[in-house]
Order: C-alpha cells, then structure tokens, then sequence
C-alpha cells in the first residue's frame, strides 16, 4: 500500500474508533492479566504455607498446584479471546478500512 493509503485510511474516523476499542481491549486484557499474576507472586511471597496446604484431607495434590494450573488455563484463555477477537471483529474493520480508502482514490 501507498503511503497515499495510509494517510486515506488514518482521516477516516473508523480507522480512529478501531484504534481506540483495539487500544482499550488491549490494555484491559493486560491489565489483568498483571493483576492476576502478580497477585500470584504476592501470595507466594507473603503466604508460602498457605500453598503447600493439601487440597483435601488425604490428597497429596496441594492448593499451589491447583492454583497454578487454573492460571495456565487462565492465560490461554485470555490468549484465544484475544486472538478470536483480533481475527474477527478487528480484522473486519480494517478490512472495510482498506475498502473505503481504495473506493475513495478510485
């Protein structure tokens, strides 16, 4: 694409609501996945025994490990709804983006 393109498509006002919902979907999926992991490590830190209780009378599977594996499960969710999103709606605005700027030099 031209740079003359580029600067059709960055006048469009959909081209700016498709930075700013990218840009805020983005952030939000970051900000918790920080929280969320930190908030691990935090409990890690200050509440080691916490953890290594066992899930249940008898089990030898302790609550850290459960923990653990819940975030893993967690994380790659987060990952999917993502990447669904970007593949899906995102990806669809900046298709019609490209459309009108090619419609508009036409």
């Amino acid at each position: 694409m031209s740079s003359v393109m580029y600067e059709r498509m960055r006048r469009n006002p959909k081209f700016e609501n498709l930075v700013r919902r990218r840009g805020r979907f983005a952030w939000t999926l970051s900000a918790i996945v920080l929280i969320i992991f930190y908030g691990y490590f935090m409990l890690i830190a200050f509440s080691p025994a916490m953890l290594g209780q066992k899930i249940a009378e008898g089990s030898m599977w302790p609550i850290g490990y459960t923990v653990e594996l819940i975030l893993f499960i967690f994380f790659w969710l987060t990952t999917i709804v993502y990447v669904r999103r970007a593949n899906g709606e995102f990806d669809d605005l900046t298709q019609e983006l490209i459309r009108e700027a090619q419609k508009e030099g036409k």
